[in-house]
């Protein structure tokens, strides 16, 4: 694609925007790596490279919403600590599968989870919808959760995008809690899944280190920014692009 041939200056120029994009969209919708991962890849990055730096660049965007909700996390803390082996063990698993898998493999995949992943995130307000529905006046089903979120995590670990609605699917099924406090939990452990990631290709390096640079800072304010507009933009705006993205990507990878 000829924007791979920009002079540097406007390639940083690009992450960085495709950072704060990408922090804004995982504070109001989730599905930031749909904004990450098809910008690399435009500006010419290989897409094994791509999906390595696109995972480590998102991991400040989980921060802001965090700290804006970090009060309707205190009450679930111990939760989530015996969560954090099933969401660690499974990210090593994916990254593994990932990282020891052949780079022509994962281009060839990379379209059917790219679109997967869309599918899913535009399902995701029906999916919402019909969990919301769920009798939550059952225990935690405890092994059932710890085995989904290990399975979750190995998707999380191999490729991320559409993680997040996977995780709320698990929780709501197995949790006796609200909706908004499921959205609360899916932001704190899809943090520990993609830093778990982060870290692990970290110490593999083959990052693209100028555009892991720009996304850290952009997607840093843009999750800030995301959590704080989260009740004054629009969801539905936010959503279709990210759809579009993730049509536009999966049918460019599927036809090249």
């Amino acid at each position: 694609m000829f924007t791979g041939a920009l002079p540097l200056g406007w390639r940083l120029t690009f992450f960085l925007f495709a950072g704060v994009g990408a922090g804004i969209v995982n504070g109001v919708a989730g599905g930031g790596q749909f904004v990450t991962f098809p910008t690399l890849l435009a500006l010419g990055t290989p897409a094994l490279q791509a999906n390595l730096s696109a995972t480590v660049g998102i991991v400040p965007s989980y921060l802001g919403s965090l700290r804006v909700f970090r009060h309707q996390l205190r009450p679930h803390r111990k939760l989530i600590a015996t969560l954090v082996p099933s969401c660690v063990l499974g990210t090593i698993t994916g990254c593994a599968l990932l990282l020891e898998g052949s780079p022509s493999a994962f281009r060839a995949i990379v379209p059917w989870l790219i679109g997967a992943g869309t599918v899913l995130f535009a399902s995701s307000p029906l999916i919402t919808r019909q969990l919301a529905n769920v009798d939550h006046d059952h225990p935690p089903r405890r092994w059932p959760l710890f085995v989904a979120i290990y399975l979750a995590s190995v998707y999380g670990g191999y490729f991320g995008a559409g993680l997040g609605i996977v995780l709320l699917a698990v929780m709501a099924l197995a949790l006796p809690l609200e909706i908004h406090a499921l959205q609360v939990l899916r932001n704190a452990l899809s943090m520990i899944i993609n830093a778990s990631a982060a870290l692990i290709f970290l110490v593999h390096g083959h990052l693209a280190v100028a555009a892991v640079s720009m996304l850290l800072i952009g997607s840093l304010v843009g999750g800030w920014l995301g959590a704080l507009l989260m009740v004054r933009l629009s969801p539905t705006l936010v959503r279709v692009a990210v759809i579009t993205v993730g049509v536009v990507t999966t049918v460019k990878l599927a036809l090249g």
